[in-house]
C-alpha cells in the first residue's frame, strides 16, 4: 500500500494543475496563481514522502515529470498567453508567443530527466519556481498595470525565463533528505528571507525572490567549488 503514496501524492499535483488551467484560461489569474501553489506544496512533499518510504520508481519519476509539464509547463503558457491578450500592443497571433514557455518547460523536464549531473541539485531554473514567478505577475499587476500590461515586458519575460529554463546555472534543489544545519543552511536561509519577503509584500515579492534564489546559488556553487579547489 505505501508505495502507492507517493505517486497517489503526485497525481493530486497534476489534479490542481488541471483546474488551474481552467481558471487560466477563464482569465481568473489569480485563482489559477493558488492552484499552482497548491501544485507546489504536493510536488514538495511527493519526492519526500517516497524516500522516507523507501519507495522509488521508474514510474513514479515520469509521473512525476507529467504532472510537472501541466502544472508547470501547460499552466504557465496559458498565463502568460491571457497576459499578453490583455497587454498594450497585442494583436491576433502575438498571445501565442506566451507557449513558448511551455516549450522550454517540456525540454527542461526532458534535460532533468536525462541528466545525470541533476541528482541532487539542478541544472538550469526549475519549473515550479518560474511558475511561481509567472503567476505572480497577475498580482504584481493589480498596483503595477502598465508595467505588467507592457508587450515589450512580456516578452522579455518569456524570452528569460526560456533561457533561464535550459541554461547552465547550477541551483540547489529545495527538496531535503534530512533537515541538519550543515547539509541544507543554504535552503533555510533562503526559505527565510523568503518567508520575510512575502510577509511583506506577498506575491510581489515573488520576483524578488526569483532574483534571491539564482543568486544565492551562484554563491553557493561558487564557493563550494572554491573549497574542493583548496
Amino acid at each position: 500500500m505505501k508505495r502507492h503514496i507517493p505517486n497517489s501524492i503526485t497525481c493530486a499535483n497534476l489534479f490542481s494543475g488541471c483546474i488551474g488551467i481552467v481558471f487560466a484560461f477563464k482569465g481568473d489569474l489569480q485563482i489559477a496563481a493558488y492552484f499552482v501553489v497548491i501544485s507546489g506544496i504536493f510536488d514538495f512533499f511527493d519526492g519526500m514522502v517516497a524516500r522516507l518510504l523507501n519507495v522509488k520508481s521508474a514510474i513514479g519519476k515520469d509521473l512525476d515529470s507529467l504532472a510537472d509539464m501541466v502544472s508547470f509547463g501547460c499552466l504557465p503558457g496559458v498565463v502568460m498567453f491571457q497576459l499578453l491578450k490583455t497587454s498594450d500592443y497585442s494583436s491576433e497571433y502575438l498571445p501565442y508567443l506566451g507557449f513558448i514557455v511551455t516549450v522550454f518547460s517540456a525540454l527542461r523536464l526532458a534535460k532533468f530527466n536525462n541528466d545525470v549531473r541533476q541528482t541532487e541539485d539542478f541544472i538550469g531554473l526549475n519549473t515550479p519556481m518560474n511558475t511561481l514567478f509567472i503567476c505572480s505577475l497577475p498580482f504584481i499587476a493589480v498596483d503595477y498595470p502598465h508595467v505588467i500590461g507592457s508587450t515589450i515586458l512580456l516578452i522579455a519575460i518569456v524570452a528569460l525565463t526560456s533561457f533561464l529554463l535550459i541554461s547552465e546555472i547550477k541551483i540547489f534543489s529545495l527538496k531535503f533528505s534530512d533537515f541538519s544545519w550543515r547539509k541544507n543552511k543554504i535552503k533555510f536561509l533562503f526559505l527565510l528571507l523568503s518567508a520575510v519577503l512575502i510577509g511583506v509584500l506577498k506575491f510581489a515579492a515573488i520576483p524578488l525572490i526569483l532574483v534571491l534564489y539564482i543568486g544565492l546559488s551562484i554563491l553557493h556553487f561558487r564557493g563550494e567549488n572554491k573549497e574542493v579547489a583548496n
